[in-house]
């Protein structure tokens, strides 16, 4: 597994965790493009760091994932120190971007900022719930002035519940409007997957940090049911839901087609039916990414 994550640029870290550049730190670099966090968010994407704790294991095997599913565990066994977790994951991002300095299109004042990341992205791959340790980690981030953004498939909501400190930002993906598809395309290695999204919808509104619900739309399986989809959203109260097609990219391509990933038009008209039933306005999107932010006030967007 450590060899097929490393012929696709991850760097392993320890024993279970990983980084990666996602694709919108080099276009920042080199062309001065923005992810759709930076400017939904205010995150700078040139500075964020791209990782995981659970780089092998999740509870899902959801179709639409581009990552490689061989050897999924649900047990991360002897876990990690939070802390060497942290400065592994920075030092093998700065491994990453070495290649960068020497091109003429990045400015060396962006590049050293790369190499000084202030956002942590913990949503590579896997799902980072399964670390026993996720809020000692979320807290040396902070301790070291990083805000944070944990994407979470729901599965554990417990964890979620008594997480503390809390991410800066929290994500929970809802990929399906019902249990049926959540069933099909969400692949479930836990036999009370949807029960537990459930509950996780329910404590959502408790918790004392930015939320957003996710859903990832892919084309010919999930993409329509608003009304079904707006009744999850009710239950999680989220300051915003993000809409987001699904991307033909690395192993999903075994398992889908490229008529699956959806057109933003799509996208954005899913998002405004959406809207409409949530009550939730259509604050901003960035058509590259195919993702739409809805939500109540265009002044929670960015980050303070």
């Amino acid at each position: 597994m450590k060899r097929i994550l490393e012929k696709q640029h991850y760097v392993v870290v320890g024993s279970h965790s990983g980084v990666k550049l996602c694709h919108w730190l080099g276009q920042k670099l080199l062309k001065g493009r923005s992810c759709y966090k930076e400017n939904f968010y205010g995150i700078q994407s040139h500075r964020c760091l791209q990782m995981t704790p659970a780089v092998f294991h999740c509870t899902q095997m959801c179709l639409f994932c581009w990552r490689f599913q061989g050897l999924s565990e649900l047990a991360l066994g002897d876990e990690d120190d939070p802390v060497e977790i942290l400065d592994g994951c920075i030092e093998g991002q700065r491994k990453l971007i070495t290649g960068y300095k020497g091109d003429d299109r990045c400015s060396a004042e962006m590049w050293d900022e790369a190499n000084h990341p202030n956002q942590v992205a913990i949503s590579l791959s896997g799902e980072p719930t399964l670390y026993s340790r996720l809020g000692e980690f979320i807290a040396e981030c902070h301790k070291r002035g990083m805000t944070t953004f944990v994407v979470s498939n729901g599965s554990q909501p417990d964890v979620l519940e008594h997480l503390d400190p809390l991410p800066t930002q929290l994500y929970v993906t809802v990929a399906a409007p019902n249990p049926e598809i959540y069933g099909r395309l969400c692949v479930p290695l836990i036999p009370d997957g949807w029960e537990r999204l459930m509950r996780t919808l329910e404590i959502l509104p408790s918790l004392d940090t930015r939320t957003v619900i996710r859903h990832t739309l892919v084309d010919g399986w999930n993409l329509g049911w608003e009304k079904e989809y707006a009744g999850l959203d009710a239950i999680a109260s989220p300051m915003f839901i993000e809409p987001k097609g699904y991307v033909f990219v690395g192993y999903s391509r075994e398992r889908m087609t490229i008529d699956n990933m959806p057109k933003q038009e799509k996208v954005l008209e899913f998002s405004k039916r959406l809207g409409a039933e949530v009550g939730y306005d259509i604050l901003a999107q960035q058509p590259e990414s195919r993702v739409v932010l809805l939500g109540k006030n265009k002044s929670d967007m960015e980050i303070k």
